[in-house]
């Protein structure tokens, strides 16, 4: 091989790896990457709500069967309880679920409910010294107190890394690498009820 073919072959690949340079250079300066990370906490954050959601909806089962213990108990607020539970657990939820506004509306207009079926529930039940004497109610109490507080947090880390990753999809230039990934923006959680952005109040 000629020195001048030589010359010409190593000035092609030359130009070859600059090239590649140039489009891994643009590929990250464009937030490819940047986007999927940020698209990784969202899903990471809608899975730690979904199960302190669910370790809420295994409590009431066993609350509303120790409150059925209970003689002369308000009708209506235990069947409330029943009835947004069941509700919740009619809902399908998956990970497909914060792509879709629909979806993610319906679920926390369940959740809202239950919150709210919950918080009556409690209320109502300061009335009835002799179940709230019970060291079964008193201790599903506890468990569905400590659940609300993670569930607050979970909403709150969700809330924060939609809001994170819904810049990275609309600034410019990461909308680039959005747009390149297929992402769009998000929709987060809002509150539906009244009350429902407040962890029921449990007291002793």
């Amino acid at each position: 091989m000629s020195k001048q073919r030589r010359a010409g072959l190593f000035s092609g690949l030359t130009r070859l790896w600059a090239a590649c340079l140039l489009v891994l250079a643009g590929v990250s300066g464009c937030g490819y990457n940047e986007v999927i990370e940020r698209d990784e906490g969202v899903k990471a954050a809608w899975a730690e709500v979904e199960n302190q959601y669910q370790r809420r909806a295994d409590v009431v089962p066993n609350l509303v069967r120790v409150v059925k213990g209970s003689a002369d108990f308000e009708k209506s607020t235990l069947e409330a309880v029943v009835q947004a539970r069941s509700k919740v657990g009619s809902i399908q939820v998956d990970a497909s679920t914060v792509d879709s506004p629909d979806k993610l509306r319906q679920f926390e207009q369940a959740q809202g409910e239950l919150s709210s079926a919950l918080s009556r529930l409690l209320v109502v039940s300061e009335n009835y010294p002799q179940l709230q004497s019970t060291a079964a109610f008193r201790d599903l109490q506890a468990q569905l107190e400590g659940t609300e507080n993670r569930i607050a947090v979970a909403r709150r880390r969700f809330i924060e890394n939609v809001a994170e990753y819904n810049k990275t999809v609309l600034r410019f230039p990461t909308s680039i690498g959005a747009s390149m990934r297929g992402k769009s923006e998000r929709a987060s959680f809002t509150a539906t009820t009244p009350g429902a952005e407040r962890a029921p109040e449990v007291k002793f």
